[in-house]
């Protein structure tokens, strides 16, 4: 039996973060018809931090939320806990498309991540969350000067990065594919994705908030200075709506034409030992990513795993978002071999958990921010949400109440991405797409016609 196969044998098909004995049980559904002041859709960290920030504006509101599932059942549950400071995907993203408001983007960016960190901290939510920075690793020769490109990037931005070759980066965190590598020790951090989920939902009850799980909205519309949200149990009315669905089926049209549901896959290995984990270096326990436009994320965990994830980004037509698709055996063996090939120290390692699940990808990579009458929402935060969605709903609130604030003024929030086409011809334009990204991988990052075409435009596919 090949190695991956091996590895992957008795895994389990379940999210490590939420695969615990103390997960708090769910809240009640929502039965018959009920009233609210504002009503927020979703149960991540959109819908989250919505709900607990509307309180701290407004402690008077009536803030009813609404999960489909459990808390942290999408995006928010089942990520790498990778705490990102760019509100741009990335600086080098954002330095392209908004370089006159780049350099505010980088402080709001900053002054978020701090605000989740005091959060964190003010309400004792035992999170393990660390603002240890990150790691980006080059794995073949054209990538190493894009990454010394990009630590200079960092410098001009004000931002600590130190560009080391394959010698530094290795003694780092040891693996015979690293070329060079910038370490980043002021760009984000890492967290527990579910732990912070569940600690938000508590503070955000502490504050008034009621929150109802297995409570999903089959419609919405507006009517009468009210907006009516329809559930399986009864119709509930509020003055405002927030939506934050990340990439499950909105209720408003302009956002579905907007967010593309990519299918991003994980493993998480069993415990390492203390000689492993001195075999592979990696004092500092950052988040790692590498350069190819099919990446990997890694990163350990507080348990003493490897979280390992990313390489291809899945689309199934008509952007089925199903459960049943987060077993894809294919996409776990691939990234099982890739695993074995960064780290072959650790050959032998066998795969606990084994997971996948959809991330809500817009053409430009970062969020659709908006307002349609008393509704607004974000969405589409294309893998850097678990920070930026503070940042997200504080400023979907700015919209809902006509405020006017420095975010609402951004670029990035008045100009929304560009739709997706429709089906059936979105599918095969992204089966396009992903095929050349591969290509451009196998050929030394050199973009063909189709993506350069796409650059031109300012369209992508990312994940």
């Amino acid at each position: 039996m090949p190695q991956s196969e091996a590895a992957l044998a008795d895994a389990e098909i379940a999210v490590l973060w939420t695969d615990r004995a103390d997960r708090p049980p769910p809240r009640e559904p929502l039965t018959g018809a009920d009233r609210a002041d504002l009503v927020v859709v979703g149960g991540g960290f959109t819908g989250l931090w919505a709900a607990i920030l509307a309180k701290q504006r407004r402690p008077e509101l009536d803030v009813l939320l609404l999960e489909a599932h459990r808390l942290g059942h999408g995006g928010s549950g089942r990520n790498g806990g990778f705490l990102s400071e760019s509100l741009t995907h990335g600086l080098a993203h954002g330095a392209l498309h908004w370089p006159a408001e780049l350099d505010r983007l980088v402080a709001l960016g900053r002054e978020n991540l701090l605000a989740i960190e005091k959060f964190v901290q003010d309400q004792g939510i035992d999170a393990d969350l660390r603002l240890c920075g990150k790691t980006a690793v080059a794995t073949e020769p054209h990538e190493v000067a894009e990454l010394s490109e990009e630590a200079e990037l960092y410098r001009e931005h004000g931002m600590t990065a130190r560009f080391l070759g394959a010698g530094g980066v290795r003694a780092d965190v040891n693996s015979p594919t690293y070329r060079a590598g910038v370490r980043l020790p002021e760009a984000g951090g890492l967290v527990d994705p579910a732990r912070l989920t569940w600690g938000l939902a508590d503070a955000a009850q502490r504050l008034g908030v009621r929150i109802h799980e297995m409570t999903p909205v089959r419609g919405l519309r507006e009517r009468g200075g009210q907006v009516r949200l329809r559930t399986p149990r009864g119709l509930i009315r509020a003055g405002r709506a927030l939506l934050g669905t990340n990439a499950f089926r909105a209720p408003l049209r302009t956002i579905r034409r907007r967010v593309l549901p990519i299918w991003d896959y994980v493993l998480a290995t069993e415990p390492l030992s203390a000689q492993q984990w001195a075999e592979l270096g990696w004092r500092d326990g950052q988040g790692i990513t590498d350069s190819a436009n099919r990446f990997h994320y890694y990163r350990p965990t507080p348990d003493g795993r490897i979280l390992w994830g990313g390489y291809d980004a899945v689309y199934y037509f008509g952007g089925r978002t199903a459960p049943a698709l987060a077993r894809h055996d294919a996409a776990h063996q691939q990234l099982a071999r890739n695993f074995f090939r960064t780290f072959p120290q650790l050959s032998g390692v066998r795969f606990t958990h084994r997971w996948g699940g959809a991330i809500d990808s817009t053409t430009r990579f970062t969020p659709l921010i908006g307002r349609t009458g008393r509704t607004a929402y974000a969405v589409g935060y294309t893998g850097l949400g678990v920070a930026a969605s503070r940042f997200g709903a504080q400023t979907a609130l700015d919209l809902l109440w006509d405020d006017d604030t420095e975010r609402t003024r951004l670029e990035l929030v008045r100009r929304q991405p560009l739709p997706f086409p429709p089906e059936p011809l979105r599918w095969p334009l992204v089966q396009l797409t992903r095929r050349a990204l591969a290509r451009a991988d196998e050929n030394a990052g050199r973009r063909g016609r189709w993506l350069r075409y796409l650059d031109r435009h300012g369209l992508g596919l990312g994940s």
